[in-house]
C-alpha cells in the first residue's frame, strides 16, 4: 500500500508558489485546510499515476482503503488523491459503499465544498447511477444535521438527475432543504434544480411558481439560469414574498 506520507511528498515536489495560483482564495472561513498548490491537472494526473501503478493489483477494497487514509489529511489534494483513486474503479461499485463514504462526510473529512462536491461527482453519482434504488437513501439524508451530508444528499443527485433518474427525489429534497440557512446548501438546492429543469424545464417552471414564496432567493437564482431573460424576471417577481 501507498502510504499518505509518500503521496504527500510527491504532491509537495508539484507545489507551485501561492502567487501563480493560491487555492485559499477559493474558500472562506475557517476551514482548516492546507494547499499545495499543485493546480486540478497536476493532482489528476498524480492520481492517474497512482491507479495505472496498482490497476493489476488492487482491489476496490484496497483502494477505499487507500482513500480511508488519505481522506483525513489536512491537505486539499491529498483527500482529492484518494478521491481520484477509488473513482476509477467504479466498475466495481457497490451499494455498501455509500455508508462509508457518508461517513466521510459525517466525520468532517470534507469538511468543504471543493471536496464533498468531488466525493459527489465522482463517487455518489455514478453509484446512484449504476443502482438507482439507492437514490431514496439521499432522503434522510437531507435532514441530517451535518452540513456536508445534507449538501451531498442534493448535489449527490446530478449526475442521475442528468439521466432522468431521479427527478422526483430532487424535487423532494429540495423541500426539505428549502428552509436551510446555509449558503452552500442553498446554492447547491438550486444548482441542482437547474440540472432537473435541463431535463424538464416545464416542470422546473412549475414548481418554482407553486413554491416561489418559500425559496431562498440564491437558491431561485441559480436555478432559473437557463431560462431565457424575460422569464427569468418574471420568475423573479412572481415567486417575490409579500
Amino acid at each position: 500500500m501507498i502510504s499518505r506520507k509518500d503521496i504527500n511528498a510527491q504532491l509537495a515536489r508539484m507545489a507551485r508558489p501561492a502567487g501563480e495560483f493560491d487555492a485559499q482564495r477559493y474558500f472562506r472561513g475557517d476551514h482548516k485546510l492546507r494547499f499545495y498548490n499543485t493546480g486540478t491537472d497536476r493532482m489528476r494526473a498524480f492520481a492517474c499515476s497512482v491507479y495505472d501503478s496498482k490497476r493489476d493489483e488492487w482491489s476496490i477494497d484496497d483502494a477505499m482503503r487507500f482513500a480511508d487514509d488519505l481522506i483525513v489529511d489536512r491537505y486539499l489534494e491529498t483527500k482529492n488523491v484518494g478521491i481520484e483513486v477509488v473513482a476509477r474503479f467504479k466498475r466495481f461499485f457497490t451499494p455498501s459503499l455509500l455508508p462509508r463514504w457518508k461517513k466521510w462526510l459525517a466525520a468532517n473529512h470534507s469538511a468543504n465544498w471543493a471536496t464533498t462536491d468531488t466525493i459527489c461527482g465522482l463517487l455518489i453519482g455514478p453509484l446512484l447511477v449504476q443502482h438507482p434504488a439507492l437514490v431514496k437513501r439521499m432522503n434522510a439524508w437531507a435532514k441530517d444535521r451535518n452540513t456536508w451530508v445534507r449538501r451531498a444528499s442534493i448535489v449527490g443527485l446530478i449526475s442521475p438527475v442528468r439521466k432522468g433518474l431521479a427527478l422526483d427525489t430532487a424535487y423532494d429534497i429540495a423541500r426539505v432543504l428549502h428552509p436551510d440557512s446555509e449558503d452552500l446548501i442553498q446554492k447547491a438546492v438550486g444548482w441542482t434544480l437547474r440540472e432537473a429543469g435541463k431535463i424538464d424545464s416545464k416542470r422546473l417552471e412549475q414548481y418554482l411558481r407553486d413554491n416561489g414564496v418559500s425559496i431562498p432567493r440564491t437558491t431561485l437564482r441559480y436555478a432559473i439560469e437557463r431560462f431565457p431573460e424575460a422569464k427569468r424576471k418574471e420568475l423573479l417577481r412572481v415567486t417575490r414574498q409579500p
